[in-house]
Parts: C-alpha cells; sequence; structure tokens
C-alpha cells in the first residue's frame, strides 16, 4: 500500500480537510453544493451541481466596501437573492477545508438571512 505523504503546507493541510469534507457533501440540481473559496483579501461563494458536473452561480466580494466580514456576509445575502430567482431554496454547505469562523461563517449566516436552507 502506498504512503500518503504528510501534509507540509498549510494549503495542503486545507486541501486534505476539503477532500474529507467532499466525501460526505454533495449536491443536486434540486439542492445544490454552495461552495465557499477565501483567500487572504476576497471571499466568493459559488453553487455547483455535481450531477451535471456543473457551476449554477458565482458570487465574489468585488466591488464591495467594508471590511472583510461585512463583504463575506453581503455575499452570501447577494448570492441567496439570486438562487431564489432561479428557484433554489435549499443548499448543503461546503466549507471547503475553511474553519467555520469569521467570514466563512459571516457568509453561510448572510445566506440563510437571505432565504436559503441548510
Amino acid at each position: 500500500m502506498r504512503r500518503i505523504p504528510i501534509p507540509k503546507t498549510a494549503e495542503e493541510q486545507r486541501y486534505r480537510r476539503h477532500l474529507r469534507v467532499r466525501k460526505k457533501v454533495s449536491g443536486t440540481g434540486e439542492r445544490p453544493r454552495l461552495v465557499v473559496f477565501r483567500s487572504l483579501k476576497h471571499i466568493y461563494a459559488q453553487l455547483v451541481d455535481d450531477v451535471t458536473h456543473k457551476t449554477i452561480m458565482t458570487v465574489g466580494d468585488n466591488g464591495m466596501s467594508g471590511k472583510k466580514t461585512e463583504k463575506a456576509s453581503l455575499v452570501g445575502k447577494s448570492l441567496a437573492e439570486k438562487a431564489k430567482a432561479a428557484g433554489i431554496s435549499k443548499v448543503t454547505f461546503d466549507r471547503a477545508g475553511f474553519r467555520y469562523h469569521g467570514r466563512v461563517k459571516a457568509l453561510a449566516d448572510g445566506a440563510r438571512e437571505g432565504g436559503l436552507e441548510f
């Protein structure tokens, strides 16, 4: 059996956590997967249908002003508005290996305020 190397960098560790989460979380057309990506300056969210391997919609914090957690909350709200317009009300949340804390939590709370069910 092949030995899996121990991850060295923070990015490798996040990727391993993401794989662990993805084993359990999957999205369909009726209930897509809400994926979060957080960089040092920005945050992005997208809805993915894993059955057809398509990205339904993407929202980022480009052009928004304020603190990073405020922008994350606005991204969640705007994604919820777009999803409601497309007829999507339920999603599964994929934190992509990031801790459910800070900006990731703010995005999830904003999406809930916008009317999405997790």
